[in-house]
């Protein structure tokens, strides 16, 4: 395999981060959802915006997540402006004694929309309405979105792909409490969906619902369980790929019998409905974060142009990387993640190693599609010192985009790396990044075009002791060009304005504070990953934008002066303190300079708080996920 990451860093190498991308003619990008020197890149009433994919008509789709905490009361006759400074997020959490409250929304965007070029524009999932607009029902409550909804990909026919939590459920509550009305649950966790011509098609998994057997000691029960599913990606041809539930772990069914038991308890004054008692299970644990209703997990690929009797996209499920003995007690897992135009799929499974059934790993792995449809697994070979790997694309000519994780001078780090599936004896190929020979700098590419662009992230500091910052990287395979996206940047589209005297110095934010003081702060735009290209070069993903904290007090209430404005956190020089805040962002090509060194210094590092999209993002698909949980 040609993996060259066993070459040490040289000292110099280390002293000249950004050298070799810099020195590279790559093209040059503007950011074209700049709004008076910020972000145009969340929906209202939200705070982090995702841009996570793009089509070649230049139609995105992106998932806003995190309400604000500020009410229509805090921001009455303007007042407040939301924009003008950071605010806390609400705190959602998930019981079965309170209300599902959503907090993850779905958002589109094009070159040519309506409301305006970029503009984010909430878009309707399962009956979703926009977070920035509140409704009250007949009796004067306040009506709140209980279903989180998600976008991940979209075709060149504007098929979009995604999915959706189950919507709320109540059953009546007969215990003691004279303030308990309802019990509040789902009918199911996850559920992925595509949306055809403005029709909404659920894609089931295959399981969906438990059912206990007769025997001498019980009766039979049915349970619906809901399992879960999620789509990744569409293609040209409406063929989706994900993946979802095939059945529950064997420890999840002891479970769900003690629910179904306990509901039956005679000698119980108030049982646990079964379907209460169950959702309990779906619920992440308030400690640990577990979920103890767990399910075996395989990759599938939907026909949106090929419906069953009942109206739905038929399925096909993709093999497993190896096949389980019958007394197997782990789960395994696989998932489709990109397709190809061929209908090619990347994505990862559990596998054997070289057939050696004492090496179980989490490994890459692509399904080759045949002129019948048939579907066969393939492998991406790894040494035996990477702990696990994931291919997140393919392109049309067949080759795979993705990241491995090994120890590289004694840190655990990933790596990109490319693979072509037409060549597979030829292995993996992880491209020099920053320097002429391999970095330890952790890097993931997540997306890949026709043109043999790879679009990712990459850490962008060498220091071991601290979190290091990560920022968006752009690779030309045909080139070998790497280069780290806010390097290729123009001034304007890194928060610069070119003063008086013609030079470029950062541009200077004023907000009125609490007090009567005007404070200032400077404009900062970071590109720190970038999701999807598109043919033509147009690259999205998320960049962080410099705000100013407004100031709460330890009830969680908004400080505001005696001027009706709210008050900013400052620090010892009276300065605000600022943050970042993760929004999507929309990169073009363009015809004009990049941002040198020799047009704006820039030595203020930032520190970055939240975690972009691809970071929560995967931890959401990859829910219940255990490399070897016993059933």
């Amino acid at each position: 395999m040609k993996l060259k990451f066993d070459k040490a860093l040289s000292l110099v190498a280390i002293g000249v981060l950004s050298v070799i991308g810099s020195a590279q003619a790559a093209s040059v990008y503007e950011i074209v959802n700049i709004e008076d020197y910020d972000l145009n890149g969340t929906l209202d009433g939200t705070r982090n915006g995702y841009a996570m994919a793009i089509n070649d008509e230049n139609e995105l789709v992106g998932i806003s997540k995190g309400k604000n905490k500020l009410t229509t009361d805090d921001v009455d006759d303007s007042v407040i402006d939301v924009e003008d400074g950071i605010s806390e997020a609400e705190t959602i959490t998930y019981s079965v004694y309170s209300e599902i409250e959503a907090n993850n929304f779905t958002f589109i965007a094009s070159d040519n929309a309506s409301v305006g070029s970029w503009v984010p524009e909430f878009y309707s999932i399962a009956g979703t309405f926009d977070p920035a607009n509140e409704d009250y029902d007949d009796d004067d409550e306040l009506i709140v979105n209980d279903v989180d909804t998600y976008f991940y990909g979209i075709n060149n026919n504007g098929v979009k792909v995604g999915a959706y939590t189950g919507e709320e459920l109540t059953l009546d509550y007969e215990g003691t409490s004279t303030t308990q009305e309802y019990f509040y649950y789902r009918e199911f966790e996850l559920r992925g969906i595509a949306i055809k011509n403005g029709v909404e098609y659920p894609l089931l998994p295959s399981f969906t619902t438990y059912e206990r057997d007769q025997t001498s000691d019980v009766d039979a029960a049915t349970v619906e369980v809901g399992g879960w599913s999620l789509a990744s990606r569409v293609n040209s041809d409406n063929l989706v790929v994900g993946y979802g539930s095939t059945e529950l772990s064997s420890a999840s069914e002891d479970r769900i019998d003690n629910c179904i038991e306990e509901a039956e308890d005679t000698d119980d004054d108030n049982p646990i409905p079964t379907d209460i008692c169950v959702q309990i299970l779906q619920y992440p644990d308030e400690d640990s974060g577990t979920r103890y209703i767990q399910y075996q997990t395989r990759g599938f690929v939907w026909e949106l142009d090929n419906l069953d009797e009942d109206g739905l996209p038929e399925r096909t499920e993709l093999e497993l990387g190896l096949t389980p003995d019958d007394d197997d007690t782990l789960i395994y897992t696989a998932q489709g993640l990109g397709i190809n135009s061929n209908g090619d799929v990347a994505g990862r499974s559990h596998v054997y190693r070289n057939g050696d059934e004492d090496d179980l790993y989490f490994d890459a792995a692509y399904w080759t599609r045949d002129e019948n449809g048939d579907y066969e697994y393939n492998w991406v070979e790894m040494e035996d010192e990477v702990y696990y790997s994931i291919a997140y694309d393919i392109n049309d000519s067949g080759i795979l985009v993705g990241s491995y994780t090994k120890y590289i001078d004694g840190y655990l780090r990933s790596k990109f790396f490319t693979f072509d599936t037409n060549n597979p004896e030829e292995g993996i190929t992880t491209p020099n990044d920053f320097q002429t020979s391999l970095s330890d700098l952790s890097s993931k590419g997540k997306d890949i075009n026709n043109q043999g662009q790879v679009v990712g992230y990459i850490e962008s500091t060498y220091d071991k002791d601290t979190p290091r910052p990560k920022v968006g990287f752009l690779y030309d395979m045909n080139t070998e060009e790497f280069v780290d996206l806010n390097d290729q940047l123009t001034c304007e589209s890194k928060g610069f304005l070119r003063n008086t005297d013609g030079d470029w110095e950062r541009n200077t934010v004023s907000v009125q504070d609490g007090t009567g003081e005007i404070l200032t702060y400077e404009s900062d735009i970071s590109i720190v990953e970038a999701n999807s290209i598109n043919e033509d070069g147009i690259i999205v993903g998320t960049a962080f934008i410099r705000k100013p904290e407004y100031q709460y007090d330890t009830s969680g209430d908004l400080i505001v002066g005696e001027n009706g404005l709210a008050l900013f956190e400052l620090d010892g020089n009276g300065d605000p303190v600022t943050s970042y805040l993760p929004r999507m962002v929309v990169l073009t090509p363009t015809g004009g300079e990049a941002c040198s060194s020799t047009d704006a210094e820039d030595d203020d590092a930032y520190e970055r708080q939240g975690a972009a999209s691809f970071g929560w993002l995967f931890a959401l698909p990859f829910l219940w996920l255990r490399r070897r949980v016993k059933k």
